[in-house]
């Protein structure tokens, strides 16, 4: 059994467990502009924000992770 084997259902579980939490933050989002539409283009921005630094975490992890 190799380290892959071994850890994919606790990955699998943390995969689910983040795509539920990104899915309620999302609805939460999308609830609170229909209330208070100003905060609509700040929230965007926000958005937009923490895409990117989610992309440069992704590459600096992934980067870290090569033998070099």
């Amino acid at each position: 059994m190799t380290h892959n084997d071994e850890h994919r259902e606790l990955r699998t579980l943390l995969m689910l467990l983040a795509i539920v939490v990104g899915l309620l933050i999302t609805a939460a989002v999308v609830c609170l502009t229909f209330v208070c539409p100003r905060l609509a283009q700040p929230l965007a921005v926000g958005a937009a924000v923490l895409t990117c630094l989610a992309g440069l975490a992704r590459l600096v992890v992934k980067g870290s992770g090569e033998p070099r």
